[in-house]
């Protein structure tokens, strides 16, 4: 989907011009892959706008900062704020947010000593992200998720993005719109970019993170909300062969949001309509987040501008 450029991007303490917002090519990030990123959405609200989930969002930029042993010079608060204050300066709402954690011009060699953290923050105009009407056509990809201990899946790293790649690329080669990947031991783990949840006789299953899996944002609104309206819940491994008997499966992640998957290598989920369990999970999801039902779980941040579509149930 291609970017639609906003007015300012927040770097390393101060809002710049869009166009200044530039790297050097000998920057270590561009050899190496050495980046933590998230991806946030604010949507629009009756009055105003909301991010959504802006402190659990920006604490795990810096959780994975940490495991790489990046030195973010910015607080939780500091970061919070200036997230607020890029979506402020350029007036977008509902957006997408995109901060970046990254090492910058400095020495070459895989070692990153001597290489300045840089950190970037960029809000945009930004639509649905996994294609298809009625729900998504996926495959289940030939590519594994990331081993244990050979790089942290616990850790949102651009790097990690290349087996996403791979992924994604292999599933739009051969018709689907995403792929979704199993575990070094063959269990499922996730999209190349969302978390996986499946329901087979009225209990809502989902990979725990030991399967590789990235700790999701929206897989964690999603199990709150689903405890919320009496599912029950159970994180444990799940075997491929569970995707094709399975009642229902569903996509979740800030790109993602909740998408019904339609079939899954050609064949049908149950009916192939998107099923009750997962449009209640969805419902109850936008509702929160386009603030039509109370914040109750105090996932939202008020920032101040007006949305350009009017929110209605």
């Amino acid at each position: 989907m291609p970017i639609q450029t906003t007015s300012k991007i927040w770097h390393n303490g101060s809002l710049i011009p869009w166009e200044q917002a530039t790297i050097h090519v000998m920057s270590h990030v561009v050899h190496y892959g050495s980046s933590v990123f998230e991806g946030i959405r604010c949507y629009a609200q009756p009055q105003g706008s909301a991010v959504f989930r802006l402190p659990e969002h920006m604490q795990r930029l810096i959780d994975s900062a940490k495991i790489y042993r990046m030195e973010i010079p910015f607080s939780l608060d500091e970061l919070c704020a200036a997230v607020v204050e890029t979506i402020e300066a350029n007036g977008v709402a509902p957006c997408y947010i995109r901060p970046i954690v990254l090492r910058g011009y400095g020495e070459i060699g895989v070692n990153p000593k001597g290489s300045p953290i840089e950190v970037f923050i960029a809000n945009f105009p930004w639509g649905k992200y996994v294609a298809g009407t009625g729900g998504a056509d996926v495959c289940i990809s030939s590519w594994n998720r990331l081993a244990p201990n050979t790089m942290p899946a616990l850790a949102k790293a651009g790097a990690n993005y290349m087996n996403s790649q791979l992924i994604r690329m292999e599933a739009d080669i051969n018709g689907y719109v995403e792929g979704i990947a199993l575990d070094v031991n063959g269990l499922v783990s996730e999209g190349s970019g969302e978390n996986v949840f499946v329901v087979r006789n009225g209990v809502l299953y989902t990979p725990p993170l030991a399967n590789s899996a990235l700790s999701g944002i929206t897989r964690d609104s999603v199990l709150t909300i689903a405890r919320h309206l009496g599912l029950t819940v159970i994180e444990q491994a799940v075997p491929r062969e569970m995707l094709y008997i399975a009642d229902e499966v569903f996509f979740t992640g800030t790109a993602a949001e909740v998408t019904p998957i339609r079939s899954i290598d050609r064949i049908l989920v149950a009916d192939g309509k998107t099923g009750e369990i997962t449009k209640k999970i969805a419902d109850e999801f936008f509702a929160i987040a386009n603030g039509l039902k109370p914040d109750r779980f105090g996932w939202l941040t008020p920032v101040k501008v007006n949305a350009t579509e009017a929110v209605t149930a």
